[in-house]
């Protein structure tokens, strides 16, 4: 499993041509420093193994002992708030499992916040302007 070409990439389904990619940033609950090796690597294997069944690319993944952070790309159709929560709950639910010291430590693994940024190759200025000037043409 490995984590999908980096270029600018558009997907076309019926009726649709889409590119949306996000950055996500989700921690563990009071942002314990608990994702070290080799929960760390386990994460990383378990977030790349759901691509597919999810609807998700791996853009770009790191894993910090106390926070994660995601550049994905998503399908629209699914919407990225729906499978950050599933990644969060196979996650939380694989990792409690294979290290019981996770359940000692937490009452959950991962808090229920997440932020979620749209990631671009134009700035929103750019595209405001385009969509002003198409009256104009």
């Amino acid at each position: 499993m490995e984590i999908a070409n980096k270029e600018k990439e558009y997907h076309h389904e019926d009726h649709m041509v889409y590119s949306c990619q996000y950055h996500v940033i989700f921690c563990p609950k009071y942002r314990r420093s608990v994702l070290n090796p080799p929960i760390e690597d386990r994460l990383k294997q378990l977030i790349l193994e759901k691509q597919s069944d999810y609807g998700y690319k791996v853009l770009e993944m790191e894993v910090m002992p106390d926070h994660v952070h995601l550049l994905i790309d998503v399908n629209p159709k699914r919407g990225v708030y729906y499978i950050v929560n599933r990644i969060k709950g196979y996650t939380s639910h694989v990792l409690r499992e294979e290290f019981p010291e996770l359940k000692r430590k937490l009452p959950t693994l991962w808090t229920h916040s997440k932020f979620i940024s749209s990631v671009g190759v134009v700035t929103l200025e750019v595209v405001k302007k385009y969509i002003e000037e198409q009256k104009g043409v």
